[in-house]
């Protein structure tokens, strides 16, 4: 939502470490996200690792805990989650 950025890197800044547990535990790693002040939009990037766990994070009652802490400034899907849209890779460097 526009006029949040500032608020949305401080509460990264101090991002839970149980999330980060939880998140590196479900196979995902090198995440960062990204901001474009012109657009106000956030641009996520992270890898996966082969057979991870990410579909079942939603089921995690702290990644819940954390989607309904950051809601207030952010758009979220009727189940609370981050409003998220598909982007299919254009160049993958090997």
């Amino acid at each position: 939502m526009p006029g949040y950025a500032a608020e949305y890197k401080r509460r990264h800044d101090a991002i839970w470490p149980e999330l980060v547990a939880l998140l590196k535990g479900a196979g995902i790693s090198d995440y960062s996200i990204h901001f474009d002040a012109e657009t106000n939009a956030l641009f996520a990037v992270l890898w996966r690792e082969d057979g991870h766990g990410m579909e079942r994070l939603s089921e995690s009652p702290l990644m819940r805990r954390w989607w309904s802490y950051m809601a207030d400034i952010m758009e979220t899907a009727p189940d609370g989650a981050p409003i998220t849209v598909p982007l299919e890779t254009m160049l993958l460097l090997p």
